[in-house]
């Protein structure tokens, strides 16, 4: 019974030794190892042993992290109180100095983003510090980098989450930027309908220009037509005058023939709606003279021997035609 307690003591005993003196180190870790509490070495991540209850082991964990800065109420150079807060992103790049430089790596690093925004803040307009976060990312890391160097950490960025103004000033910025929209509207609504009265005056131009160029080419054609007509009605009457005059010496009138066809006019010109009808003033002649044809077509035996030559008959048909414009001459003068 006494040597089964033993054997358990002694297992318990080589546990606690292995414990002691076996320790795993992630990837992502490293850590520093102290005999008798003074800084003995650095070791890397994996199987580490120690010489139990004589070293002890202190591991730092190399991953990036977060450090959130509370609020806090800054003065700008043009005296407005604003809200900021920020956003740290750190990792560690010596165990041994984040494990003997500094005390509270999150508390240190926390106090010295404030009093570092206040700095960097305090030298901006409110305008500036509300258009100007990337600058003032850029120089609070910049600052954090090089003040934390010794504590064995590299600041990789630093973002700033808020600034907030006052509320009566957000109202009167509110205000401004719905003024400057109202007045960028009017601008533009002024510019387009300066550009649709623009391109409705071109388009007013241009039609009339093309409307007075087809006028003026419809009356060119048109003009071009009647002349046309004008002159092929010019040249069929020559030509029809021509042949009824070759017609008619080629078919030797007679005298007979002349009055009748001089009748049918005047029953032509009396064939009308008029009321009033004109006779000439040689009409007691052309009775005579149908008179004469009369008896011209009663004696027929003198109308077939007669033969009369064609240039007498040309005399006679002269003469008859004198004679009649010399009546209407008369006439007109009467």
């Amino acid at each position: 019974m006494d040597y089964l307690i033993i054997v358990i003591i002694l297992i318990l005993i080589v546990f606690v030794l292995a414990f002691k003196s076996v320790k795993i180190l992630r990837p992502y870790e490293k850590a520093v190892v102290e005999r008798f509490g003074k800084y003995q070495r650095t070791v890397e991540s994996g199987l580490v042993f120690l010489i139990p209850f004589i070293e002890s082991i202190r591991k730092v964990d190399l991953r990036e992290q977060v450090v959130d800065v509370p609020p806090q109420e800054v003065i700008t150079k043009d005296n407005t109180v604003v809200i900021v807060d920020c956003v740290i992103f750190y990792e560690v790049t010596d165990p041994f100095n984040a494990v003997y430089n500094v005390v509270n790596f999150y508390q240190a690093i926390t106090k010295l983003a404030q009093t570092n925004l206040r700095n960097i803040i305090g030298d901006l307009e409110l305008d500036q510090t509300l258009t100007s976060r990337e600058m003032i990312n850029t120089h609070l890391r910049e600052v954090l980098d090089e003040a934390t160097d010794k504590w064995g950490t590299r600041v990789v960025r630093v973002e700033i989450q808020r600034i907030e103004p006052p509320k009566d000033i957000v109202d009167a910025m509110s205000k401004q930027m719905k003024a400057e929209r109202m007045k960028r509207a009017a601008i533009l609504e002024a510019e387009g309908y300066k550009q649709s009265e623009i391109k409705k005056a071109e388009g007013d131009k241009q039609a009339a220009i093309l409307e007075a160029e087809g006028q003026a080419e419809a009356i060119k054609k048109v003009a071009d037509a009647q002349k046309y007509e004008e002159i092929a009605i010019a040249e069929g009457q020559a030509e029809a005058t021509v042949d009824v005059y070759d017609a008619i010496h080629k078919g030797n009138p007679t005298n007979d023939l002349i009055a009748i066809k001089y009748l049918e006019a005047l029953e032509k010109v009396a064939d009308g709606n008029s009321t009033k009808i004109f006779l000439p003033a040689e009409m007691s002649g052309i009775l005579g003279s149908i008179g004469g044809i009369a008896e011209l077509f009663n004696d027929e035996d003198i109308n077939k021997k007669e033969k009369i030559s064609k240039k007498d008959k040309d005399s006679k048909v002269d003469k008859i035609m004198k004679k009649i414009e010399e009546q209407s001459k008369e006439a007109k003068k009467s």
